[in-house]
């Protein structure tokens, strides 16, 4: 028995010319090959693809080219899926939509602080420093496309929190507070964050006031000056003194006492700077931190103190300098009342105060041994060449300086004398003449 095989099936046609050129097809190349299955094709018989009989025209037979040889050519072979084929691409969509979802809950844990292990850490964060291709305000501060203002560097923070374990994403992070205008809300500073915190919690917490912002407290002593509390302020990360002293030299804090002072000078703050213990946010704004001051002195300085003021002929102003140069002359408390007592008696008489205190303050030091050339620097602080009060007050003065102030004792002194004993203590002699203090001057070395 003779084996069936497969046969071509041939089309037996002529070739006809056409008036047009047909529109090429895309097409397997020809293939010339000895046809050994089925019967042998003649010369003017071709075996061709069914889509190529479209483009025969059969009506017209004068048209018909001279037959040439053609040989048969392999069928396409149009791929189709099975059942293994939908069976994997099912399992292809699953993977990705497991993977996808995968993706998903772990940035929704991350956003919502879901199932994360508890880290907890203080992290800094930075004031943010404008560019040239920022937009700022009237008050030259750099601003956002609302005219908020931008108070941090959204990739400085998220950055920070990614070092610090609270956060996963990054990019997710700065993406949440592009929409929610966190650069506006977060405020610079120091703050004890967790990974119980979400993204919008994190926003809350890293602004003033919030109760996780990193506290310092920090005490100045009666008697420091401006500059020392400005360093102080910077040595304990609340803020620079250059932040400071522009606060101090051009922000009009709204308070009676300043009234009269004007601004552009740093030092107009001198002597309203109450000397206590306070709570400062790390890296907080400098003006934030002067107003503490600033209200603590409101709180202190009474009508009836300026009443009283007044009624000695004097300004609120002139007793926190005169209560200024009590607080650096003074030893002990005792003494400030008999040291105010001298210094009105030569104010009231037109002397020249001569007090050291005021050279120190001018030279920046506090040293014992002035010279004749720091005697005669030319300064309105300079109590040894000007008559009546310095320019303002030399240090922050306490409340007990301003008691003195406002109630000196009566008493016929114009001199006084301060020196250390070998013991260590300091001890104050009044005189009422300057040969009894030349004397005593002689006697006891000045240090």
């Amino acid at each position: 028995m003779v084996e069936s095989k497969p046969q071509y099936k041939p089309v037996w046609m002529e070739r006809k010319k056409k008036d047009k050129p047909a529109k090429p097809q895309k097409q397997e190349p020809l293939e010339r090959v000895t046809p050994t299955i089925g019967r042998n094709l003649r010369a003017d018989q071709m075996l061709v693809y069914d889509s190529e009989l479209d483009d025969i025209d059969y009506t017209d037979e004068e048209d018909l080219p001279e037959a040439r040889d053609y040989m048969p050519i392999r069928f396409r072979r149009y791929g189709r899926v099975g059942v293994a084929g939908g069976i994997l691409y099912a399992l292809f969509v699953i993977s990705v939509s497991i993977v996808l979802a995968c993706a998903a809950w772990m940035m929704a844990s991350d956003v919502l602080a879901l199932n994360k292990e508890e880290v907890s850490a203080v992290v800094t964060i930075e004031a943010y420093e404008p560019t040239d291709e920022d937009t700022f305000n009237e008050e030259g501060n750099a601003v956002n496309e609302d005219g908020e203002e931008i108070q941090v560097d959204i990739d400085q923070v998220a950055t920070v929190l990614k070092n610090a374990g609270i956060i996963e994403y990054k990019w997710l992070f700065k993406l949440y507070s592009q929409f929610s205008s966190a650069d506006t809300k977060i405020d610079p500073g120091t703050y004890d964050v967790s990974t119980e915190l979400d993204y919008r919690a994190l926003v809350t917490t890293m602004q003033f006031g919030s109760g996780s912002q990193e506290v310092t407290r920090v005490t100045f002593p009666e008697g420091y000056t401006l500059s020392q509390i400005f360093a102080l302020l910077e040595e304990n990360n609340i803020c620079e003194v250059e932040e400071l002293e522009e606060a101090a030299a051009n922000y009009d804090f709204d308070y009676d006492f300043l009234a009269d002072l004007e601004l552009g000078d740093a030092n107009r703050l001198e002597g309203y700077l109450f000397p206590d213990t306070y709570d400062f946010y790390q890296g907080e704004s400098a003006t934030v931190a002067i107003n503490r001051f600033l209200r603590n002195t409101s709180n202190k300085l009474t009508e009836e103190m300026e009443e009283q003021a007044a009624s000695m002929g004097y300004t609120m102003h002139d007793i926190i300098i005169i209560a200024s140069l009590i607080e650096k002359e003074a030893g002990s408390d005792e003494e400030r009342a008999t040291i105010a007592s001298v210094i009105y008696n030569r104010l009231n008489a037109g002397w020249t105060l001569g007090l050291d205190s005021t050279i120190n303050y001018i030279l920046g030091s506090s040293t014992f041994e002035l010279t004749s050339d720091d005697l005669a620097i030319d300064s309105p602080y300079n109590t040894y060449l000007y008559a009546g009060l310095p320019a303002g007050p030399i240090c922050n003065p306490g409340l007990a300086s301003i008691e003195a102030a406002l109630n000196p004792e009566s008493t016929n002194y114009w001199y006084w004398y301060s020196y250390e004993t070998d013991s260590g203590t300091w001890v104050t002699e009044f005189f009422s003449t300057s040969d009894e203090f030349n004397a005593f001057a002689a006697e006891h070395p000045y240090s």
